[in-house]
């Protein structure tokens, strides 16, 4: 009887358990089998949520460690400035297209990192300042909606690309460029859906959609009526409704169709 109010006393409360699994030092396989004995729907219930956040870690690591797979490929080539490239905005009706190249460290601080698109604008923006502070270079470019309906554009972002690669305060030995070739002699890689893959080309392509939707909610104060603040340019409803409305603009894109059919 004694021995079994003992064992009771030291039986840790549900919160205290809680408590235990928050905290980022993992528990060992004792104390794992001693909580999964814990007939206390409590316990199971945190411990599920404590397997669940291990899971997600542990995915989270293998596709940082998976996203350095290109930048190793060129460190092994004896390479050791690697640029990411990407760009912004080659599908809007308005504004400009925007290219940025990165160049990290070989261990950089971006546990989590992801293309651009799968991003909150409040998480860009946050990624945005992490990126400008482990960095070794940033630059980006941008080419105007003018250049785009000389050059077209393909040519307008290739342009954009050299450009940012160019303005880097470092040459780099190697470049990955997210689904372009670029007129560099650098050696490059060509990368499809290079953002998702490659932790330089994400970084790049988070500082290109932070700056140009910097730019676009700029250029919405002069052009209220279209709504740049939201849509950064691309045909929404309201944009085109808007062109119906107010006609185009000094920044609209003139070769593209929406916009070519309201001259």
């Amino acid at each position: 009887m004694n021995d079994q109010m003992k064992s009771t006393e030291k039986k840790q409360t549900i919160k205290e358990i809680k408590e235990q699994l928050k905290s980022q030092i993992p528990l060992s396989d004792n104390e794992l089998n001693i909580l999964k004995q814990d007939k206390r729907k409590g316990v199971q219930t945190a411990l599920k949520q404590y397997e669940k956040r291990l899971l997600k870690e542990k995915l989270l690591k293998e596709k940082y460690r998976d996203m350095q797979t290109y930048e190793q490929a060129c460190r092994a080539e004896g390479n050791v400035y690697i640029a990411g490239i990407d760009e912004v905005g080659r599908g809007p009706l308005a504004g400009p297209v925007v290219s940025a190249a990165v160049i990290l460290p070989e261990e950089p601080d971006l546990l989590g990192i992801n293309d651009s698109k799968k991003l909150s604008e409040k998480e860009r923006e946050s990624w945005f300042l992490r990126i400008k502070n482990v960095a070794l270079a940033i630059n980006y470019s941008v080419v105007s909606p003018e250049t785009i309906d000389q050059l077209n554009i393909y040519e307008a972002t290739r342009v954009s690309m050299k450009e940012a690669v160019e303005g880097l305060n470092r040459e780099p030995d190697c470049l990955l460029v997210d689904a372009m070739h670029i007129d560099s002699s650098i050696p490059q890689v060509k990368i499809i859906k290079g953002d998702a893959k490659s932790i330089s080309i994400a970084a790049a392509s988070i500082v290109a959609k932070v700056i140009r939707d910097n730019i676009m909610k700029k250029l919405a104060r002069d052009y209220p009526e279209y709504g740049f603040e939201e849509n950064a340019g691309y045909g929404t409803k309201k944009h085109l409704e808007s062109l119906k409305i107010y006609g185009v603009t000094p920044i609209h894109r003139k070769s593209y169709r929406p916009v070519k059919e309201r001259l």
